[in-house]
């Protein structure tokens, strides 16, 4: 990969700086995870208006609407990582349902769906993992059979992030009972005000409802909401965690996410003195992470031409997920042990350091480890996609209930 700048791209970053220099005041702190401010929904009109988000969708999709280029978008976030000032919302309505519609949506379904997401003015959740159905998601049994116009759904989605105050669901439902279980599935848009929803918070051990259980009792959504065609949501659903996985291991965030942590090593002191001079673990801690942080930026750099050129990077995408959830897990830990004893508060104690956000992102980043397919998971299939190596060996149980299943000649 060549990363020469020539005047062209010179002229562009400094383009670049000129705008974070004059707007930064206007951008939010933090993107947190709750439904976006109006604060943050305004920087974000400014980025897209501008061109640093949405900037490769088409105009008429509400984008920007710029042919992609690897070098613009690695200057864009490296500037904004840089400068420590937000790129804008993301979430799982802009990172993973926009590509996904761009790529096997109708022409109505994006024009009707992308401009509002892309704006943060429609959040959306993402209808995927049962009580019965995780890991092996093609288990799923929320059902959904065709009344005149209207699919009519039944069942439970389960780990639901944002159900609470979405707008819409991107839902698999199985809508071909009697086909193999990867073939019966369909990906639907389902409005979350539809009557026969109801969204159970679930607890977590970060103190907050971030997940959800949804319940479908006959719910009706219009057939035209259905993404591809009956029986062949599998399809869609995989193009959907290609591009979660890269949202769950972002090279940007981390990126920033490593600024922070250099932040709180420099600020912490012990007798006055800096931590990273009496402490020089945690100082060799830091380095390393930086070295792994580099790592991923170079790796995202990778992806980003195989998407210029069209191509699909495959398990590439799924080291994204693997190696960033756990180094932004890492990078939590390392927070929390500067501050010492301070690292163990939570709540509102009045000795709170950055109001908690270090003790709060220590186990959200640790359930993304699981979330999105685990860690396990994901190594499973790096190493026999990737890799080549083989599967691992089923037992006489696995193979009698696989057997069993067969249809009967």
């Amino acid at each position: 990969m060549d990363l020469t700048y020539d005047e062209r791209y010179q002229a562009f970053r400094q383009e670049v700086q000129r705008f974070i220099t004059e707007h930064r005041h206007l951008a939010p702190r933090e993107i947190g995870l709750e439904r976006p401010s109006e604060e943050q929904k305004r920087w974000q009109r400014l980025l897209i208006e501008h061109g640093y988000a949405a900037r490769t969708i088409p105009k008429e999709y509400g984008g920007f609407g710029a042919p992609m280029d690897v070098l613009e978008q690695f200057i864009i976030a490296d500037e904004f990582s840089t400068a420590g000032v937000s790129q804008g919302l993301s979430g799982q309505g802009i990172a993973m349902l926009v590509p996904t519609l761009l790529e096997l949506g109708t022409e109505e379904q994006k024009k009707q769906y992308i401009p509002p997401t892309i704006r943060g003015d429609m959040v959306w959740c993402q209808g995927y993992s049962e009580p019965n159905a995780g890991s092996d998601l093609a288990s799923l049994r929320t059902s959904a059979r065709v009344e005149g116009d209207c699919f009519v759904i039944n069942g439970q989605k389960i780990w639901t992030s944002s159900a609470h105050f979405s707008d819409m669901m991107f839902c698999l439902v199985r809508t071909e009972p009697d086909a193999p279980k990867h073939k019966g599935i369909s990906y639907l848009l389902i409005p979350m005000t539809t009557p026969g929803i109801e969204v159970r918070p679930l607890m977590t051990m970060t103190g907050d409802a971030i997940f959800n259980e949804v319940f479908f009792t006959d719910v009706k959504v219009p057939v035209t909401n259905i993404v591809g065609q009956r029986g062949e949501g599998w399809k869609v659903a995989n193009a959907t965690l290609i591009y979660e996985r890269g949202m769950l291991g972002d090279p940007n965030q981390t990126t920033n996410f490593y600024k922070r942590v250099v932040e709180v090593l420099q600020r912490e002191t012990i007798a006055g003195e800096s931590i990273m001079t009496r402490q020089p673990q945690l100082r060799e801690r830091l380095l390393r992470l930086q070295g792994r942080v580099l790592a991923m930026r170079f790796h995202g750099l990778r992806l980003l031409t195989h998407f210029s050129r069209m191509e699909m990077p495959g398990v590439a995408m799924l080291v994204v997920k693997l190696y960033g959830t756990v180094l932004n897990h890492e990078l939590a830990a390392l927070a929390i042990d500067a501050m010492g004893e301070l690292g163990t508060l939570y709540d509102k104690d009045p000795m709170l350091r950055d109001d908690g956000i270090w003790q709060r992102w220590y186990m959200f980043s640790l359930g993304l480890i699981i979330g999105g397919g685990t860690s396990q998971i994901q190594k499973n299939i790096i190493s026999e996609r990737g890799l080549g190596m083989p599967r691992e060996p089923r037992t006489p149980e696995e193979i009698a209930a696989s057997t069993a299943k067969q249809p009967q000649s």
